[in-house]
């Protein structure tokens, strides 16, 4: 269960990072970008729906563990899906650091400096574009990524040029991520019934935009008091200083490169 845990966190990142992707392209009047992009993402997500029952893999993860399995069949057609996407997404990545209209867009816009971005404590993606290079699949793991070892996507240069350098890394390790847990998943229960508890939790994972934090206080298996801690909610301040010095119609590509959740919440 834990493993197929940490599978469906890390389609999620993929998913999520191909839509940014081609957006980014769009944004900068690169169509054909997004179209690709866009075409990769629909067959992620018809792949999730054939797999795990829910495109977006939501309710697939439940209290004690998750509500659906995967068979032998079902693994063979991962390990597939993810050679045909990476060679597509390194082909696609060779064609958006070739194209000179792109870069000119994304080179410089939107910067955000180690300095400032320490200060006000950047997170996430847009933190590790910016030279703060963590991720808590690597620096607390949580289960399953403790034991998997990964390649962290960092970079040091700040604008939207970096934040699409770290999406395309981060597809990449997220592909090995499942690769490798794919390898460990054995025969065992999905779901493991929970006692009535009495106490205090908290939990972690690296969303796809960034540190997602959980505390819970329960009493009778009755939850008195939750708090959750966003990225989003974490992260706005910083946008606010990227666009700063920007001409307007740059502004777009900035809060694309973003992604910040409106609502200021991801779960």
């Amino acid at each position: 269960a834990s493993l197929l845990r940490g599978i469906f966190l890390e389609r999620e990142r993929i998913a999520n990072h191909l839509g940014d992707l081609g957006a980014l392209g769009n944004d900068a009047g690169f169509s054909f970008g997004l179209a690709q992009f866009s075409t990769l993402k629909e067959e992620m997500l018809r792949a999730n729906k054939t797999l795990f029952g829910h495109r977006y893999l939501m309710d697939r993860i439940v209290p004690g563990g998750v509500s659906c399995d995967l068979d032998d069949s079902g693994r063979e057609m991962l390990r597939e899906e993810a050679g045909k996407l990476r060679r597509k997404v390194r082909d696609l990545r060779e064609i958006y650091m070739d194209h000179t209209g792109l870069q000119d867009r994304f080179m410089t816009t939107g910067r955000v400096g180690a300095a400032l971005a320490a200060r006000l404590g950047l997170s996430g993606l847009a933190g590790r574009a910016s030279g703060i290079c963590r991720d808590l699949r690597a620096d607390h793991p949580a289960p399953p990524y403790a034991g998997l070892a990964f390649t962290k996507a960092c970079e040091r240069g700040g604008d939207v040029a970096a934040r699409v350098l770290v999406r395309f890394g981060e597809i990449e390790s997220s592909l090995d991520l499942c690769l490798a847990m794919l390898e460990k998943i054995g025969p065992g229960e999905i779901l493991a019934e929970l006692p009535m508890a009495s106490g205090f939790g908290a939990g972690w994972v690296e969303g796809f935009r960034g540190e997602v934090f959980v505390a819970v206080e329960a009493e009778a298996g009755i939850l008195r008091r939750v708090h959750a801690h966003d990225p989003s909610w974490q992260n706005w301040p910083v946008l606010e200083h990227a666009v700063i010095g920007n001409i307007v119609p740059d502004f777009p590509l900035i809060n694309k490169s973003f992604n910040l959740s409106y609502s200021g919440h991801d779960l």
